[in-house]
């Protein structure tokens, strides 16, 4: 069909059947897309209570007649009630789908309007479950061509009667096409509907979307989607809920000398003449029944690299000057052997014949696992030993296991709905870290979720303003609802529950029960609860005791916030729990049917014996085993294991500080980090002196191992983020420059001068740990390695001395140091950048200036997407929000600008929650507050989209830190003086 156009076989057919002549449909796909353009906009800006264009109404009975004109954005007439089942943000159960047939046209050059578009036709079969005069169907920014009056055109599948067609029309407000009956479908009986649309291939991230890159040739466009949470109705009419599973048939339209790419493989390709362009017609295999969130499809001039894995055909594609450079290896290297560990994992083989990855230039989030077609940003899948560091590598790995995880877990079985979306991404988040461990099994990179994970949640979750796990599913409704819940709650949270569970029950129990909810529910639909069944049959198959059933215990974890505080006397072994707050005097206004208490695994250790798991079932006990006496000491949770902090009495935390200072290896590594994080966190909580948790870091003088420095960091973090505008940081600055010292001199000698790299992973990240703290606490011979590594770099750019361990460090320190020489010199090699990790580190180390002006700039070059992607944009805000200077600036540019930042992103964009809780991570002063609330005040009539819950949160945290500073400010300037031998100037002067 020599058209604008190309019309699979039997939708075709489907269109003869409907009377649209292949003249008129040829006629319709051609009409002017600035006509278009006008609808979209009416469509996005259409409000239902001030403007009633007219429904289509049919001018004739005969629904099948075609026009060749497009429709105006007609909407349901003001007469309607607003409780019209149009208005509700959930599709009606009455009709399910079964089967797609998508086929979409991108035009990848802007058409005489200078726009991006794409056309296309899709026909869905649907199954009537219950008799309706209504179908209601998500659309959202597409113009359709008129079939006759409407939008669309139904017909019975098996050729019996249909009702006519009375009338159709957009809600935009909902995203539905509305198309409204003579007569009731029958209950039982299968109908096609068939729509013919326009959509704009925009640059939003969102949907059928473009994106772009330049290579020797020019700039290249790639037509690419992310669909969820609800954004596969931007591409094509659809039923567009995690539950309305189908299978779908895509065909693609594009340049001959483009490669198109889906879900599955290809069933065929034929090349046509079209408007005097040579196009491929490329028609891919029918997928299982999967939810439309997943479905995805890329047209590209990308390459790959491939091999098998057990028939499993593996592509890692790719810019093709990326893929010809190798940035590909790594990613195919480690894609098999996790592919086959998930196998093994869930006792279910892959389900699809293919598993493509494609590192896309402009992508929102991390990643997105649609089925067969895994989606990520270029830093996530590409890697260049030359230019990537370790931690880019543990990105590649642990994001690909994550993402592999939810073939299985999320693609094969899909949660029901949004608000269990914990399960999907909590589990993902867990299983990437085993994922991970079978590629790169020297690295213990399992020991990492207790700092990634466990710990850096437990900050949101010790907040009034935190939220369950599991929230009831009339809770989420919208789209920017949907958005809110992919937050660190669902992942990090998640996952840490599901690590305690694994833990008590065994991972063999674990997976036991896994692999029976995969085998049960395969290419179905699940909610949280099925799985604790599967669980629990497995706990009685192999007679595993416990204190109660595993919905018991973990609804405690899952239905309620928070998590608990154990707090253990080794004089008499009592032991309790309650809901740890970090301000305990705020007030917990969510109720929990469980009354804030949890049934707790508490493993154990004394100096002689781990002990066997015992169980917190009340507030309060006495355990025998936990009566211990001087010099022993006791230790709980072995390895975090589970999800909560410990607190000792005064007696044992000074054997467990007295065992830190003589031999700290005595207690497990993970352990010493845990001592150092729950003591921080219980000095801001009021449950401890802060100077007990400043004398856990004493020790670190003598440690070199990664995971307690971290932890340490990490809680000195907050301190230099309360106290780094005030007297205190001078001090603090002296005693760490104290501790890190012989860290710095280790890894010197260790590396022979920094020109060789440790071998493990934990090695890797202490060594780097090492020059950043140095640097950054101003160590003068780690800054004087920084200049040398910069004259060195200035004389040759071609040659980059520095090693990628160490350059976000470094460059770091080139910026801050260099005035505006080095930030030009840095801003060049990032604009030249071959490498999306090494083009991340420089981009970020262009925050570390202390030039006001620099900073303000770089604010202003976030809103331009010619100099920073929009991927990026808040990222960046982000750095340079956490360099003291660029606080305050940044918080001035979000509060000026923020009307314009949420228009660019929509209010569904997962960054808002991270853009707001960094700006305002330094306020602890009744000002700060003030603003804060003033910002909220102003903002209310456009909102905060995915961050509403985060400035709640940063609200909360501004009042905590407040009180926190006001108490705390004299005693720890007090201790850090004695520790360093200084002395306040006050006391100089009366000496």
């Amino acid at each position: 069909m020599a058209a604008g156009f190309f019309i699979s076989k039997s939708v075709a057919i489907v269109a003869v059947v409907l009377g649209l002549g292949a003249a008129a449909t040829i006629i319709a796909l051609s009409v002017v897309y600035a006509q278009e353009k006008n609808k979209a906009t009416d469509l996005g800006t259409t409000n239902p209570g001030t403007t009633n264009p007219s429904t289509t109404n049919p001018s004739t009975t005969n629904p099948s007649t075609s026009t060749t004109t497009a429709t105006t954005a007609s909407i349901a007439p003001t007469t309607t009630a607003a409780h019209d089942v149009w208005d509700k943000w959930r599709l009606p159960t009455t009709l399910m789908p079964e089967f797609y047939e998508v086929t979409l046209q991108p035009f990848l050059t802007p058409d005489a309007n200078n726009m991006y578009i794409f056309k296309g036709n899709s026909s869905v079969v649907f199954v009537c479950v219950e008799a309706t005069d209504l179908i209601l169907i998500h659309s959202k920014n597409l113009n359709y061509t008129l079939q006759g009056s409407f939008h669309a055109s139904l017909q019975a599948v098996d050729g019996s009667s249909v009702p006519p067609i009375t009338r159709t029309w957009l809600q935009p407000t909902t995203q539905y096409l509305v198309v409204q009956l003579g007569s009731p479908l029958q209950q039982g009986q299968r109908y096609r509907l068939f729509s013919i649309f326009t959509g704009e291939l925009a640059d939003d991230l969102a949907g059928f979307y473009r994106s772009e890159y330049v290579d020797e040739s020019g700039t290249k466009v790639v037509a690419t989607t992310q669909m969820q949470a609800a954004d596969a109705r931007k591409a094509f009419p659809c039923f567009d809920e995690p539950a309305m599973k189908a299978n779908f048939t895509v065909t693609l339209i594009h340049p001959s000398d483009h490669e198109a790419i889906s879900n599955m493989p290809i069933r065929s390709t034929q090349q046509q003449q079209i408007d005097g362009n040579t196009w491929n017609i490329t028609e891919f295999e029918t997928t299982p029944r999967m939810s439309t969130y997943l479905l995805a499809f890329i047209v590209s001039q990308f390459t790959y690299v491939h091999n098998t894995s057990e028939d499993v055909l593996i592509r890692i594609w790719g810019r093709p000057a990326a893929i010809t450079e190798g940035q590909g290896e790594y990613a195919l290297q480690v894609t098999g052997p996790i592919l086959n560990f998930f196998e093994r994992h869930y006792n279910t083989a892959y389900p699809l014949p293919k598993s493509d990855q494609v590192g896309l230039p402009d992508f929102n989030a991390g990643a997105m696992e649609n089925w067969g077609l895994v989606t990520y940003r270029e830093n996530s899948l590409l890697f260049d030993a030359a230019y990537s560091s370790i931690s880019n590598k543990e990105r590649v790995v642990t994001v690909i296991a994550h993402e592999l995880a939810h073939q299985w877990f999320g693609n094969l079985v899909t949660l029901r709905w949004w608000n269990d979306l914990w399960l999907n991404e909590g589990f993902a988040s867990y299983v990437e870290y085993l994922g991970a461990d079978s590629a790169e099994p020297s690295w213990n990179i399992k020991d990492l979720m207790v700092l990634n994970e466990v710990y850096t949640v437990m900050a949101t979750d010790s907040l009034t303003t935190s939220h369950p796990l599991s929230f009831s599913e009339d809770e989420i409704n919208t789209p920017a609802e949907i958005s809110e819940v992919f937050d660190s709650i669902a992942y990090s949270k998640g996952a840490s529950v599901l690590r305690m569970l694994s833990d008590f029950l065994t991972e063999d129990v674990f997976k036991e029960g896994l692999q029976s909810y995969l085998h049960t529910f395969a290419y179905g639909n699940t909610v949280y609860t099925d799985l604790w069944v599967h669980l629990q049959q497995a706990v009685q198959r192999n007679g595993l005791q416990l204190p109660g059933t595993i919905s018991d215990i973990m609804d405690r974890w899952t239905l309620q916030m928070g998590f608990p505080l154990v707090t253990v006397n080794t004089l008499n072994g009592s032991v309790s729990q309650n809901h740890f707050l970090l301000d305990r005097s705020s007030v917990v206004e969510r109720p929990s049917v469980f009354n804030y208490t949890w049934i707790v695994p508490i493993t154990w250790m004394t100096p002689q014996t781990p002990g066997d798991r015992q169980w917190l079932t009340s507030v309060s006990e006495t355990k025998p085993e936990f009566k211990v006496s001087s010099p022993n000491w006791l230790l709980l949770n072995l390895n975090v294991s589970g999800y909560f902090r410990v607190n000792y009495n005064q007696e044992n935390w000074d054997q467990l500080l007295n065992q830190l200072s003589t031999n700290h290896e005595a207690i497990p590594v993970i352990n010493r980090a845990q001592i150092i994080d729950d003591a921080f966190n219980l000095a801001r909580a009021h449950y401890v002196d802060v100077t007990l948790a400043l004398n856990t870091t004493r020790f670190l003088s003598r440690e070199i191992q990664y995971m307690p420095w971290q932890a340490a960091l990490n809680n000195l973090a907050y301190f230099k983020l309360m106290f780094d505008r005030s007297e205190v940081f001078g001090v603090m600055t002296k005693y760490i420059q104290q501790q890190v010292t012989p860290l710095f001199i280790h890894y010197k000698a260790a590396t022979s001068n920094w020109t060789t790299t440790p071998s493990g992973l934990m090695d890797q990240y202490s060594e780097i740990n090492a020059i950043s703290t140095a640097c950054s606490y101003g160590i003068a011979e780690c800054q004087d390695l920084a200049r040398d590594y910069f004259q060195q770099w200035q004389q040759n750019t071609s040659r980059n001395p520095i090693p990628p361990n160490l350059r976000s460090s470094i460059y770091c320190s080139i910026v801050a140091m260099g005035g505006e020489e080095a930030w030009d010199f840095i801003w060049d090699r990032f604009k030249e950048a071959p490498v999306v990790s090494e083009a991340d580190k420089l981009r970020t180390a262009l925050t570390c200036s202390p030039l006001p002006w620099i900073l303000n700039r770089y604010l202003q070059y976030t809103l331009d997407s010619s100099k920073i992607r929009k991927q990026d944009a808040t990222s960046t805000i982000n750095s340079i929000a956490s360099n003291v200077v660029g606080q305050p600036l940044a918080w001035d540019f979000i509060r000026g600008n923020w009307r314009k930042i949420f228009t660019q992103y929509g209010g569904g964009s997962f960054s808002f929650s991270r853009l707001i809780s960094s700006v305002t991570q330094r306020f602890s002063t009744e000002f700060e507050l003030q603003q804060l609330e003033q910002f909220k005040a102003d903002n209310q009539d456009i909102g905060f989209g995915s961050g509403t819950r985060a400035l709640e949160q940063a609200l909360e945290r501004t009042r905590t830190n407040i009180n926190w500073v006001s108490e705390n400010q004299q005693k720890v300037l007090a201790w850090f003086q004695g520790e360093t031998g200084s002395s306040s100037p006050a006391n100089q002067r009366s000496s």
